[in-house]
């Protein structure tokens, strides 16, 4: 089976090959096509990979390309993980916004409007590549906001396209070890959209769980979440949400914290990644270490995993993660088990991305929505779970709205929707405001030119 990453020169793919490498079954795939715009990010890439290989029995065979039409002719499966603008075209978006006041941060407001403006163009234009070229293949979208470029790519290619979040599959993870149940044996009931919904059950034997987790204060605050939020919080929503949501239920303190760091999150993760890219760029004198990349991989991975959501921890006084969480959310699993499921038909409970089909009724059927999905030879289908918590119908309604505005925008050119987008997300709700973010984005990013002025 043969794997097309886009994006292949982006610092998480190794997480990717670490799990391909673990599988051994049947119909496993043997080849990896590892595509990205910058060659000398896929020259580093392919180092840690090869220090990753070593010692594997007949590990995946690697091939890199710049060349787009090279990468997704012939592949069975594509994982789009692409970031237009780059990580510096992040910590811009956080920039600007929290020069207005409002939280940039890549998926959540305004800068995750932006980054969405930049990226479904592209995105759209490597989805008519592949339905052109590898007509047959499913494409599994990583790239952020993930809901939102998954929902624009769908208007090209179906239900052939799922989005995917390691978010849930991490929280349910934190939840079932806060219980002493082994997550393999869990259940999860989660609805809502990509960084904004909500555990509402947690099931094993057949039964709910998390009723007995709200009720056992040392259980529930011993995982990050239950810290992050606060116990009297959780009971009052009878429901566990998604760590993004922290940037709605408290907003105020994000921004102030946000804004009282000395660089973004997204400026330290540029200079971070830029450290470990130039650390394995080509002209340095003498042999490297044995196994140099991967370590050099594998300590700036901690540091991030250390380091994440911690303008959010501190607006709460959390403090340090603890290291029971800094475990990986298991994106990489999800890719994997998902790829198994549609190829090889082995029937599986996913949660993903996909079209709404009734599954949340507020929502229209083309919606995309984050919920437990039934995997299988014919894709991904919504499973009938818990409904919506009341609290979060409206946010949730809310939140489309502003994606639908940036999808018309984008696929239009209309600067218009741009606008309104910005100034219906529950998290800017100026219009004043909005039309100046989009003047200063506009300003930054050439990339946004095609909205006009």
């Amino acid at each position: 089976m043969r794997l097309t990453v886009l994006g292949g020169g982006g610092f998480r793919v190794p997480l990717v090959y670490r799990a391909l490498l673990g599988d051994r079954g049947e119909g496993r795939v043997t080849d990896v096509t590892l595509y990205d715009l910058d060659a000398s990010r896929l020259a580093a890439i392919r180092k840690v990979l090869a220090d990753q290989a070593a010692g594997h029995p007949d590990p995946p065979a690697v091939t890199i390309t710049t060349d787009l039409d090279e990468a997704v002719t012939g592949a069975d499966f594509v994982f789009s993980a692409i970031r237009v603008g780059g990580l510096a075209g992040r910590a811009a978006d956080e920039r600007i916004a929290l020069e207005e006041g409002v939280l940039g941060q890549e998926t959540v407001g305004a800068g995750g409007i932006s980054y969405g403006l930049r990226t479904i163009p592209v995105a759209l234009g490597i989805a008519r590549r592949i339905a052109a070229l590898a007509p047959d293949a499913w494409v599994i979208n990583f790239t952020n906001p993930a809901g939102l470029v998954t929902e624009a790519m769908t208007a090209l290619l179906g239900d052939r396209v799922i989005g995917i979040c390691d978010s849930p599959v991490g929280l349910g993870r934190r939840v079932a070890g806060a219980l002493g149940v082994d997550p393999a044996r869990t259940r999860l009931d989660y609805v809502g959209l990509n960084h904004l919904g909500w555990l509402c059950g947690l099931y094993a034997d057949g039964r709910d769980l998390l009723p007995s987790l709200l009720a056992d204060e040392a259980a529930l605050t011993s995982f990050e979440e239950g810290r992050l939020f606060g116990a009297d919080l959780l009971r009052t929503l009878r429901a566990l949400p998604n760590e993004y949501l922290h940037y709605y239920y408290f907003h105020r303190e994000s921004v102030g914290s946000a804004r009282a760091l000395e660089q973004t999150r997204g400026a330290f993760l540029h200079s971070q990644q830029q450290r470990f890219y130039d650390s394995l760029g080509t002209g340095t004198d003498g042999s490297p270490a044995p196994r140099a990349a991967w370590n050099a991989w594998d300590a700036t991975r901690l540091e991030r995993e250390t380091t994440y959501m911690a303008e959010n921890r501190d607006a709460v006084g959390m403090g340090e993660r603890d290291s029971c969480d800094l475990e990986s959310g298991g994106y990489e699993q999800v890719a994997l088990a998902l790829m198994r499921a549609i190829a090889l038909d082995e029937r599986t409970t996913l949660v993903l991305n996909v079209r709404n089909r009734g599954r949340v009724p507020v929502l229209d059927d083309d919606a995309v929505v984050e919920v437990p999905c039934h995997v299988d030879a014919n894709g991904a289908r919504p499973i009938t779970g818990a409904p919506l918590p009341d609290h979060g119908q409206g946010l949730v309604c809310a939140v489309k709205a502003a994606e639908r505005a940036v999808i018309h925008a984008a696929t239009t050119a209309d600067r218009a929707h741009a606008v309104k987008a910005l100034t219906i997300h529950p998290l800017i709700d100026s219009y004043a405001v909005a039309k100046r973010l989009l003047d200063a984005y506009q300003r930054h990013f050439s990339e946004l030119a095609y909205l006009g002025r």
